[in-house]
This record gives structure tokens, C-alpha cells and sequence, in this order.
């Protein structure tokens, strides 16, 4: 088994274990609707990143942020019992960004959208700066206006026999 599929597996345990404990609930009044979203979890399994979100305003963000800070250490006991591994990992709670990151995206498809729409109704109402089909296209040359006469060709013939030779 390579390294990174055992620290993957340690990870989803982790994500699993911490998921449980927090839908029983803590004793912790602070603790809003905390959803765990990914743990990542280093190569020597040593130490675990948590990734959460909260629902909520940014004061309930911050209060379910400080109680599990304040967790950390029962967390990490319970991570501890369901492990089979001879250290159990250190925690660490960071807040997802996953939320104002979809609202940032989509403020910015919006606007695209709008700045799209513009482009059309400036396209249908716009006209050519020049000619509509602006390139050079080959004359149809008329046989008759092409071809020199003959009496033309020897005019021009003689001229040269008439000048002096140098």
C-alpha cells in the first residue's frame, strides 16, 4: 500500500470520526451547524487539517470557530479510539472557504452574463466601418478589353526599330 492511499484513508477515517462526535453534539452552546468538508492529513500522518463551513451569520461563524478550538482535545481523543495507528494525529480546524468562494464565481458569471448580453444588442445595432465585405475580390476582365490590337502592337514595335542603338 503506498503512502498517499494510507494517508487518504486516515483522512475520510478522520472526516468520518469528527463528523459522528459532531452530530451527537457538544456540550458547547457556541457550536453552530458545522459541516466537515475535508481533512487532509500529512504524509508522516502526524498531523490532520480539518476543513469545515458553518451556516450562519459571521458572529456564529466566529463562536462555532472558538468552540472547536476548544474541542480540539476530545476531538482528537475520539480520533485517537477509532484509529488504528500508533499516533494518533494533531488537529487543526480551518474554515472552509467553499461558500464565499461560490458566491464570488457566481457574482462573476453574472456579470459576464450581463457584459454578453451588451455585446449582442451593440452587435445587432452596429454597421461596418468600411465596406461590408472588405476584401479585394478578382475582376471579371472582358476578352475584348484585355487584348491589345494588332495595329497598337506594331506601333509599338516600330517605336523601338526607330530608336537609336547605343
Amino acid at each position: 500500500m503506498a503512502q498517499g492511499d494510507r494517508a487518504a484513508k486516515v483522512a475520510d477515517r478522520i472526516k468520518e470520526v469528527i463528523a459522528k462526535r459532531l452530530e451527537k453534539g457538544l456540550r458547547d452552546p457556541r457550536l453552530g451547524f458545522v459541516t466537515i468538508t475535508d481533512v487532509r492529513v500529512t504524509g508522516d500522518l502526524q498531523h490532520a487539517s480539518v476543513f469545515y463551513t458553518v451556516y450562519g451569520s459571521v458572529e456564529e461563524r466566529a463562536d462555532s470557530a472558538l468552540a472547536l478550538k476548544a474541542a480540539t482535545g476530545l476531538l482528537r481523543t475520539e480520533v485517537g479510539k477509532n484509529l488504528n495507528t500508533r499516533l494518533t494525529p494533531s488537529l487543526e480546524f480551518i474554515a472552509d472557504a467553499i461558500p464565499e468562494n461560490a458566491a464570488s464565481i457566481e457574482a462573476l458569471l453574472r456579470e459576464a452574463q450581463e457584459r454578453d448580453e451588451e455585446a449582442r444588442a451593440a452587435a445587432a445595432s452596429a454597421t461596418y466601418a468600411g465596406d461590408e465585405d472588405p476584401y479585394v475580390k478578382p475582376r471579371d476582365y472582358d476578352d475584348e478589353d484585355d487584348e491589345l490590337d494588332d495595329d497598337e502592337l506594331d506601333d509599338d514595335d516600330a517605336e523601338e526599330d526607330d530608336a537609336p542603338a547605343r
